[in-house]
């Protein structure tokens, strides 16, 4: 069965690439899980043994309700206590725009996991683009619902940003899988224009 067909097709298309990446019986860690509703398809599904980490309370008993184990941790602040490699597959969504050091937390996650699958905004998307230049307003969109003064956003990268710094980290990206919007063709060709995701799977 294709790992893909588990999944609400309402759903955003990021984790639809990550349960692709997911084998059985994987050890499978979600850094800022939320309601941990994709843990528990991941553990029914695909029989991952799975633990979230998150930060908010709501998520936590919403998480705890739907049957998956969750620790409460600020991703700023030391996961030093997770041991080297002890996850098949370390999961970061939709989160890393939202940490104070993107940097330290990558670092992180290709230490704990022995892969790790990291879904980028890309603020580089033609759409962003547009807004600035033509209505000089910063850039809204599905990805990014929020106004200026109440987004949890703090850190903006396009796709090259993120390629760069990964280079600069000395961590290797195995695959790239940019999401398109309207233009399915031109995101192949140019994904830092025209993708408005990308999930990279990433080893330290």
């Amino acid at each position: 069965m294709n790992k893909r067909q588990f999944l609400d097709p309402q759903r955003r298309h990021d984790l639809d690439i990550i349960a692709d990446a997911v084998n059985p019986g994987d050890r499978v860690l979600d850094l800022g899980c939320g309601d941990g509703i994709f843990l528990r398809e991941l553990k029914e599904k695909r029989k991952a043994r799975v633990l979230g980490v998150e930060i908010d309370q709501d998520s936590i008993v919403r998480c705890i309700g739907n049957g998956v184990p969750v620790i409460q941790r600020d991703l700023n602040g030391d996961l030093g206590f997770f041991p080297d490699k002890s996850f098949d597959l370390a999961v970061l969504s939709h989160t890393l725009q939202e940490t104070s050091r993107p940097d330290l937390l990558l670092r992180s996650i290709v230490r704990i996991g022995k892969r790790a699958a990291v879904s980028v905004i890309n603020f580089g998307h033609w759409r962003c683009r547009t807004q600035v230049m033509f209505r000089g307003r910063m850039p809204r969109s599905t990805q990014m619902p929020f106004q200026w003064y109440d987004t949890p956003n703090i850190h903006f990268c396009t796709l090259r940003d993120f390629r760069e710094l990964c280079a600069r980290l000395n961590i290797k990206i195995v695959e790239e899988r940019p999401i398109p919007g309207r233009f399915p063709r031109l995101t192949k060709l140019f994904p830092n224009a025209f993708a408005t995701v990308c999930v990279f799977i990433l080893e330290g």
